[in-house]
């Protein structure tokens, strides 16, 4: 009995091993992925049309985000729906990190009055974990200031200034209905925002199995 005993607790414990060592790979699988530098060699910036052309990442870009002193500097994808690129990433490989991407019922070349713009919160603010830092406004008038790239090539190039955030239900349509932009555009007003400049929403969850959002807003900027 005693052999059997010792049998059957050496292999839950080898099962508990395997265990701890698949969650270990599948944290640094997924955090490798946010984490994926080799995107940065084809930002549009001072990348030639011949260098662009070979660029594995998929023609559903539309553009490329990046916010000042922060981990924010990404390709934006754009499927046929919102939930294509919740877990592929920008080269089409399946990954729990996913990529930034931008709402399928907005146009690719932001040229709407109001675009959102979605991505997985993940750790060490790297894909839009970052937006939590913005929730402080302190953090937020220390870092107003990014670049948005339209186009594969990044042809038209505008400048961001982000200037409110806030935590929201993922339900609320007055921030995530494209069409809703006006009932946005009057609640901006009531915080003391005013501008004729478009705007762009940056949006991730705000915790894990929760409906709730932290969303960040931006101007596009005309240069």
């Amino acid at each position: 009995m005693n052999n059997i005993y010792e049998k059957a607790m050496l292999g839950i414990f080898v099962i508990a091993l395997l265990l701890v060592l698949y969650a270990m790979y599948d944290t640094w699988y997924v955090f490798d992925h946010a984490n994926d530098d080799s995107l940065l060699a084809y930002k549009p910036n001072g990348v030639n049309a011949a260098e662009l052309a070979d660029s594995p990442i998929l023609d559903d870009m539309v553009g490329w985000i990046t916010v000042k002193d922060t981990n924010i500097d990404y390709p934006i994808m754009q499927g046929d729906d919102n939930s294509q690129y919740l877990n592929l990433d920008p080269y089409g490989n399946y990954s729990l990190s996913g990529s930034i991407f931008l709402d399928s019922r907005n146009s690719g070349d932001f040229t709407d009055q109001y675009s959102i713009i979605y991505g997985h919160h993940m750790e060490y603010g790297t894909m839009f974990g970052a937006l939590d830092e913005f929730l402080n406004k302190e953090y937020l008038n220390s870092h107003k200031t990014g670049e948005l790239l339209v186009g594969r090539d990044g042809k038209e190039v505008y400048g961001l200034e982000l200037f409110y955030a806030m935590k929201t239900d993922a339900k609320e349509t007055m921030v995530f209905d494209p069409e809703k932009y006006e009932d946005l555009r009057q609640f901006l007003e009531t915080q003391g925002f005013t501008s004729d400049n478009r705007i762009l929403c940056l949006s991730t969850c705000a915790g894990e199995a929760s409906s709730e959002r932290t969303v960040v807003f931006a101007y596009i900027l005309e240069n």
